[in-house]
């Protein structure tokens, strides 16, 4: 069965040369990077999709199946409707970087590059499974278990906020500020526009699918933004993807959870904007008359993203901020 593509929420529309599409991880909403999408994408001509099952996006029947090549064909139609087919970079958090990786890997005339954060390749990761996914796969009852869970879950605010209190690594401080909960609020709201069923099928086709095999066949640039605390997708997991990846950045922050979008809004938003820079950098130099040889562009631009962070990102005393634990390169 297939899927209708995704409304477009609107974060920059700009008519730069870079397009950006957003993707939030699973029980989340577009909403969440009006308040998190970093500058460079702001300053750009940018949506943010959301998830299948997520408001707005419902599915053509209630917790109807939901297939890999149906995600990837409707995100597909979603960037060809909205960016004239021209190709985007993908800033995918969690669920949304999975999903990133898979339409990379089946439509890669429409990837440009892709910022993973907290993201993962194999839904179960690799034998983990979360709450939510084991009562799905109680025989009978787990479908009106998980209704039970969810809807108790989002039913009020603080319900909500602190049931996502595993997704940082500071229990208190990145929930505090009005910023953050205004943010989660216009999460539930939207959460609560959305029909659990629908969320099961996203969730259950998280669950049986994997792409581990596909990594070594995406070759555009790919960042990976790791926490190094993540308690969501464990880190082992990402380090092993950046590992299958063939053009990757991997930056391991430290003292950092499932957000590092909110836990280091400032390093994170310096990061990406640094590899944004170094592809610029990169493509200006392709177009001059003496070109570099194709096996050496991935080098050139993580070369060209770490002077750019170096420059961007220094402290008074010269050295990196301490959110930031490691930058290591693999072209």
């Amino acid at each position: 069965m297939t899927l209708s593509p995704p409304p477009a929420e609107w974060i920059g529309t700009s008519d730069l040369a870079q397009d950006y599409v957003l993707i939030h991880g699973m029980v989340m909403a577009p909403s969440f990077w009006r308040t998190y999408a970093p500058d460079v994408v702001r300053k750009a001509r940018s949506a943010a999709y959301a998830l299948p099952g997520h408001h707005p996006w419902k599915l053509v029947e209630p917790g109807q199946l939901i297939t890999p090549e149906a995600v990837a064909a409707a995100y597909a139609k979603a960037i060809r409707r909205d960016f004239g087919g021209r190709p985007v970079t993908l800033i995918g958090h969690s669920t949304g970087g999975f999903v990133s990786l898979l339409l990379a890997s089946r439509y890669p005339e429409l990837v440009k590059s892709i910022v993973l954060i907290g993201a993962f390749a194999c839904g179960r990761f690799e034998g983990q499974e979360r709450l939510p996914a084991k009562l799905l796969r109680v025989p009978r009852a787990g479908p009106f278990l998980f209704r039970q869970f969810f809807k108790r879950w989002i039913s009020t605010s603080e319900q909500f906020r602190w049931g996502s209190v595993e997704c940082v690594f500071d229990k208190g401080c990145p929930w505090q500020n009005d910023r953050a909960v205004a943010a989660m609020e216009d999460v539930r709201l939207q959460l609560l526009q959305a029909r659990p069923e629908d969320i099961a099928a996203c969730i259950r086709f998280m669950s049986a699918t994997t792409i581990l095999a596909e990594l070594s066949e995406i070759r555009v640039p790919v960042l990976n933004i790791v926490g190094a605390e993540d308690a969501i997708v464990p880190p082992a997991h990402q380090l092993r993807v950046s590992k299958l990846l063939p053009q990757v950045q991997t930056v391991l922050l430290r003292n950092c959870g499932h957000l590092p979008m909110v836990e280091h809004q400032t390093m994170t938003a310096g990061i990406i904007s640094a590899f944004v820079d170094g592809m610029s950098a990169l493509q200006a130099k392709a177009r001059r008359p003496a070109l570099s040889p194709s096996g050496k562009a991935a080098s050139q631009l993580f070369r060209l993203m770490a002077q750019t962070l170096y420059r961007t990102e220094q402290t008074p005393a010269g050295r990196v901020q301490t959110a930031q634990d490691s930058i290591s390169t693999k072209a």
